[in-house]
Parts: structure tokens; sequence; C-alpha cells
């Protein structure tokens, strides 16, 4: 509705981006009338509130599902579970994990936008890969503002990089400044909001868990030759100008650059697997040498000892492949994103 302010502050963060969060909410002014919400990707257990409270005179409240939005305070994710917003009020829900974290940071912006549209300020903050990029475009169609870390600022900026590349972002810079810019957005009137785009509102129900993800895989997408890196099960391309997403039929979601990222975890994994089934076989083919040698069967102790042998060359190459740069699941996505950059900045430079 037009005249209303931007009442409602959604923020992501992954890696590096506990710092970049405490910068920004030692920022925030008491006089902010907006409420803010927070993502951070975690394990099973979090301080973040703790953490948080000790850098701002705000009152920082763990997610309680039904608790009704409140500007002048800061509610975090609880591990476990997807903090998301529904209407005027906080929802938890354990929902299918998206880019292999729950809490997720998509979800939230993509509730936050269907549910309160021109209102939401969504805020990208230091991480790797891509997490928050889908949502915070959700935020942008919905009729709210971007903030994006400046990458130069984030300790990791894939998260940044990634925002910046696939969503028409509105502010970019250090999060050191971010809580003077959140005052002055604050205060100016929200945007009409505009219909909502109904995939955009079933993936957001798909998080609510209002309704499961395998009753709306054809009107999602396409269906891939991929896999879930979840559930094995099939993936289906999601209809996203911005970017490569895809959904299984669980429901579990997916950037393209997630789901390489976890193939390549796969291959690490299968390599150590045989690194390690090699290694044994070496171990067990000289034992077993060193008993046919001692009971003097000459000739089958040699032919134990060519298989040892032979093992050990297995296992050389495994080592080999696994200190090969493209398998490491961490840098495969971010060797692309140098590769692009270095490229346009010498087209930048050509005469």
């Amino acid at each position: 509705m037009q005249g209303e302010s931007h009442d409602t502050i959604v923020i992501g963060a992954s890696s590096g981006g506990l710092e970049a969060l405490q910068r920004v909410v030692c920022g925030l002014p008491c006089e902010l009338n907006a409420a803010v919400f927070v993502v951070l990707h975690m394990g099973m257990r979090s301080h973040l509130a703790e953490i948080l409270e000790r850098r701002t005179a705000w009152p920082v409240i763990p997610a309680e599902s039904g608790t009704p939005i409140r500007p002048g305070t800061i509610t975090v994710a609880r591990p476990g579970q997807h903090l998301l917003i529904h209407d005027d009020h906080v929802l938890l829900r354990r929902g299918p994990r998206e880019n292999l974290a729950r809490p997720a940071i998509d979800p939230l912006f993509r509730t936050a936008a269907c549910s309160r549209g021109g209102r939401v300020i969504g805020v990208v903050l230091s991480g790797s890969l891509s997490d928050g990029t889908a949502g915070l475009g959700a935020i942008k169609r919905c009729g709210g503002l971007t903030v994006v870390q400046d990458p130069a600022d984030a300790a990791v900026p894939a998260m940044p990089q990634s925002a910046l590349r696939h969503v028409e972002v509105d502010y970019t810079l250090p999060a050191g400044e971010m809580g003077e810019l959140l005052v002055k957005l604050s205060a100016q009137p929200a945007a009409r909001t505009p219909e909502i785009p109904l995939k955009l509102r079933l993936e957001a129900m798909i998080s609510t868990q209002e309704i499961a993800s395998m009753e709306l895989d054809e009107q999602l997408g396409k269906l891939s030759p991929f896999t879930c890196p979840e559930c094995n099960g099939t993936l289906w391309e999601m209809d996203d100008d911005s970017m490569l997403r895809f959904r299984c039929h669980v429901g579990h979601a997916f950037t393209a650059d997630v789901v390489l990222s976890a193939r390549a975890a796969d291959v690490d994994r299968t390599i150590e697997t045989l690194l390690r089934s090699h290694v044994e076989r070496a171990a067990l083919a000289r034992r077993l040498a060193g008993k046919e040698r001692a009971l003097r069967n000459v000739s089958l102790a040699a032919l134990f000892e060519r298989r040892a042998e032979e093992y050990d060359q297995d296992a050389q190459l495994m080592r080999r492949l696994a200190r090969h740069p493209w398998n490491d699941p961490a840098s495969a996505h971010g060797d692309a994103e140098g590769e692009i950059l270095r490229n346009e900045e010498a087209e930048a430079h050509e005469p």
C-alpha cells in the first residue's frame, strides 16, 4: 500500500558473515522503526542472539513461531528451522533444505517478499556460493529494496558477487555503513506492491509447508537430467530468468553452483573411498605375501607382492586426483568467477 514505510528488514549471511552482521547491527539506532530478521548459516547450536545483543541496544530475540512482527526488535533464526514471515507474524518450519542449508536465506527473503511486498529491504552479506540471490530477486520483483555488501569489504565475497550478477541491486556498500543507509531507507515511503507472481507464491508455500513440492513439479519448471544432492530424486529446472535453479519433488532447492559444489564433494568422497580401498588392498596383499613366503611358497608370495605394487600405483593415482584443483568443492565456482572478472578487466583496458 502506498504511504507505508520500509518496516521489514531481512538480512542473510553465511561464511565470514558474523563479523559483517555485528557491524550492521552496531550501526542501527534505536529510532529505526522497522523489524529486523536475520538468517546466518549455522550448525545445530547457535549463540548468535547473545553475540549480536552485545553489539546493539536493540532486543535480539531467537525466533518463536507465531510471534507478531514487532518494530524495534532483531529476530534471529534458530538451528534446524527456516525462519519465515507469514502475513504479520513469524513462522518456523522444518521444511526442505535450500542450498544445503536450514535455516536458509532464500526462504526468509521469499516469504517476506510475498507477505510484505514493497515494505521489505533485503540485505545480503558475506558468504560462499549463492544463497540469498534468488530471494533478493524475489524482494526486487515484489517492489522491495535490495542492499548488498561490497564484495571488497566481505570476508567471503561469493554471495555478494552472485547477488550483484543476477539482481538489479539498489545499493552496494561496506557493512559498517549499512546502519545509516537503513535508517534513511526505512523512513522513505514504500513502493506499491505489484501482483505477486504465482510461482513465487508457490515456492513460499513449499517453505511454509502449506503444499508439497511434488504437487507442483510441472508448474515450477521442466524436468532435468540431474538428480538431487540431498535425496537423489529427480530435479526440475526452475523457470527463473535471473539464474539457473533446481528443485526436487521433495522440495529441496538449489542454485546451479550449489549443485556443482555438491557434486564436487561427491567426487571427493569417492576418491577418498577408492584411495582407502587401494591402500588396504596393498597392505593385505603384502601380509599374504609374507605369509606365503614363511610357508616357502615363493611363487605365490611373488604374485602377492606384484599385486601389492599394482595397488600402490592405483593408490598413487587417487592421491594425484585428490590434489587436482577441480576437485575442490569450494574453489570450483570461485575459479569460474575469477576467470570472468579477469576477462572483464582485460576487455575494459582494450583500446
